[in-house]
């Protein structure tokens, strides 16, 4: 039996009409009924937002359900997107997220900003550039077409590299001394968004595969959770805009002065791992997750360290906000890139990846 390819039809067509409509329709909301979005965002656990994080569970269970398990054993055998993802990730970004701050917040708004303002937005920035995606990114990945295996080790990786490396590229680019991780925040965050997803989708899988047969589970099951990710994404912007509508209409100048830096990085390190995976010929599966991985930021984290360190109402907190605000527009206008360039990598059908049974399962078609 060929395989369905279920779409959303008009809630895909126009997804950045719909994107925009629910970044005003957040904002709207925070004004309109503050109580209630007040309740909402009251409602959370070490800076993890319980509403946002049920709509990302949502968001990343169709990506679980994908994934063949048996796959992630055999990851190992082509590591090349790993190492890419890993280079990009803490050799390049952290110290490109620095220069292009010291280059916009001291040089191009140098007379615009005070100097408490300057250090708090470059400290914000690094914060962001030093912590890359542990949720979001299935997403992304789930949206332009990744493998769901090379995803799931590429953030289990990741996950481990900020227990390590954080804090020295933190501390080595700005000079601050006894910072402290909220381990809390970053575990949780795993088992809400690695964990949990992850055993559920995989008990899933091995049960209505044994009961109704794969053949059922990858052309009817499975379609039938595409449209969940996107009415949950849509979900997930329209409430982040309403938590931040009164910062957003208030400090609206600095913001959109903080968010020019912030989006230019996303866009050059994407770019980057994207032109090192094509270089060394990676298949589209693995290069679209390693360049969207180090593109995307765990901004639960770096948004916990700045209130730590500065305080809820700092220029630190505030830059590490704008970064949760660019965040989902941008990166689907990266995969949307992504999904249009995906003819410039090898065919998976005849990739030595494929051909060891690596990454040819189960594509499940978004476009």
């Amino acid at each position: 039996m060929e395989k369905k390819k279920t779409g959303l039809g008009i809630f895909q067509k126009y997804l950045s009409l719909w994107v925009a409509l629910c970044m005003v329709g957040g904002v709207l909301l925070g004004r309109l009924f503050p109580g209630v979005v007040g309740t909402l965002g009251r409602m959370n656990v070490y800076n993890i937002s319980l509403p946002v994080a049920v709509l990302i569970w949502l968001m990343i269970y169709p990506m679980m359900l994908q994934i063949d398990f048996g796959s992630i054993v055999r990851v190992g055998k082509n590591p090349k997107g790993l190492i890419i993802t890993l280079i990009v990730n803490w050799a390049i970004k952290p110290f490109t997220m620095f220069a292009l701050a010291l280059l916009f917040f001291k040089g191009v708004y140098g007379g615009m900003l005070t100097s408490d303002q300057i250090q708090q937005y470059i400290a914000g920035a690094v914060l962001l550039g030093a912590a890359p995606c542990t949720a979001m990114v299935f997403v992304w990945s789930y949206l332009a077409g990744g493998d769901a295996a090379h995803t799931l080790v590429q953030v289990a990786i990741n996950d481990l590299v900020i227990l390590v490396l954080f804090i020295p590229i933190v501390a080595l680019l700005l000079g601050v001394s006894g910072i402290t991780v909220p381990y809390a925040t970053l575990f949780l965050s795993v088992v809400l968004f690695v964990v949990i997803p992850l055993v559920a989708g995989a008990l899933t899988r091995r049960g209505l595969i044994r009961s109704r047969g794969r053949e059922w589970y990858e052309n009817v099951f499975l379609p039938k959770w595409k449209p969940v990710t996107t009415i949950a994404l849509l979900a997930t912007l329209l409430l982040i805009f309403s938590f931040q509508g009164e910062t957003i209409t208030r400090n609206w100048v600095n913001i959109l002065l903080i968010a020019v830096p912030l989006i230019l990085q996303t866009y050059l390190i994407f770019g980057i791992g994207y032109g090192i995976c094509k270089m060394v010929k990676i298949p589209y599966r693995i290069a679209a997750p390693a360049a969207i991985i180090g593109a995307s930021n765990f901004f639960e984290l770096a948004v916990a360290v700045a209130i730590s360190l500065w305080g809820a109402n700092s220029g630190a907190a505030l830059a590490t906000t704008v970064g949760v605000l660019t965040e989902v527009p941008v990166m689907l206008t990266l995969v949307s890139i992504a999904q249009k360039t995906r003819h410039w990598f090898p065919d998976p059908r005849t990739s030595d990846e494929c051909r060891e049974n690596v990454s040819c399962s189960s594509e499940f078609t978004t476009a």
